[in-house]
């Protein structure tokens, strides 16, 4: 039986699924099958006669592939029978987003909550359940893509980590960069490496990591606390869990700095509230104070540099309905 590995695309795609307007009789049967073809071979059954609700937005790439799944409450599973049948040579991690569910496998069970996510492989037997229904994200690469990520360590149990509000900033950034694909149905190449490299850093357990997989993750940690005036690159490095010299190496791979990537999300920032209507009971030196500038004055000549105008002027203009360059 050939593994579902086989089936990743030469190019990127993206396509989706619902269970609307389907007759109820055949929504389980068709989800099975959407879920074979897109992402990895289910055995899926309801938990009362409610007829199923489902639906799924996928991206595939050559080396993954990414899913957005919303439905009613079921169980899914693959024992060993089902996957001698379906094998898929694939690694999958679960995000949750809602619902609370369970995980079932050959050494006990894993409760998982909103903000936490369980990576596993397909290939070993497992069942989840779902008793008020779900929505997750889904992330699977190949297994000798994961051995490759993870310096060689095979996945021979769950492995369960926290990706949302406090968690770490690799999880926190792999889920957003996830759902942020997935939202725009962004299918470039810059999108599947930047999921991958930090990918490696969670399948290696933090031991190996790129300058690429640091920068995304240090970028993410940026924009969660640009606006805090005391933020530093020694915080930055420390979240990261690499060291300064390490983290301008990544940021100059790139042709950046940290303290000028920090400056120009701050000025971006400053930019959207000065055009924004919801901003207009701001002063500039509430709005300069609410993007992480201490002076106005610096938030003021920066800005003029940046965007040769003043925020003055922006934020005359937008109230004219001048778009801004």
């Amino acid at each position: 039986m050939a593994s579902q590995q086989n089936d990743l695309p030469a190019q990127p795609r993206a396509f989706r699924f619902t269970t609307q307007g389907i007759a109820p009789v055949n929504r389980v049967q068709l989800w099975e099958g959407h879920n074979a073809k897109a992402l990895i071979s289910l055995d899926i059954r309801t938990l009362d006669e409610s007829p199923l609700q489902a639906a799924e937005v996928n991206l595939q790439f050559p080396s993954l592939r990414l899913a957005h799944v919303h439905g009613t409450a079921q169980i899914v599973e693959r024992s060993e029978s089902f996957i001698r049948q379906n094998p898929t040579d694939m690694v999958a991690i679960f995000f949750a987003l809602a619902g609370d569910a369970f995980f079932y496998h050959r050494g006990g069970h894993e409760s998982l909550k909103p903000g936490q996510a369980i990576m596993y492989d397909a290939d070993l037997p497992f069942m989840r359940g779902f008793a008020e229904g779900l929505q997750e994200l889904v992330l699977t690469v190949p297994r000798s893509l994961f051995l490759e990520l993870s310096g060689g360590t095979a996945l021979n149990r769950p492995v369960r980590f926290d990706f949302g509000p406090g968690a770490g900033p690799y999880g926190q950034e792999l889920a957003r960069r996830i759902r942020a694909a997935l939202a725009a149905e962004q299918t470039t190449d810059d999108a599947e490496d930047t999921v991958l490299e930090l990918f490696r850093s969670i399948a290696s357990g933090g031991s190996a990591g790129s300058d690429a997989g640091y920068l995304a993750a240090a970028k993410g940690y940026i924009e969660r606390h640009h606006n805090d005036p005391e933020l530093s690159t020694a915080e930055v490095a420390a979240a990261v869990g690499i060291s300064e010299r390490q983290l301008g190496r990544a940021f100059a791979a790139a042709g950046l700095t940290p303290g000028r990537y920090v400056l120009g999300l701050r000025l971006d920032r400053g930019q959207e509230l000065l055009a924004s209507p919801t901003a207009d009971g701001l002063s500039i030196g509430e709005i300069a104070a609410r993007v992480g500038f201490l002076s106005q004055n610096y938030f003021a000549r920066a800005y003029k540099e940046r965007f040769n105008a003043t925020p003055l002027q922006t934020r005359k203009a937008a109230r004219a309905g001048i778009p801004l360059e």
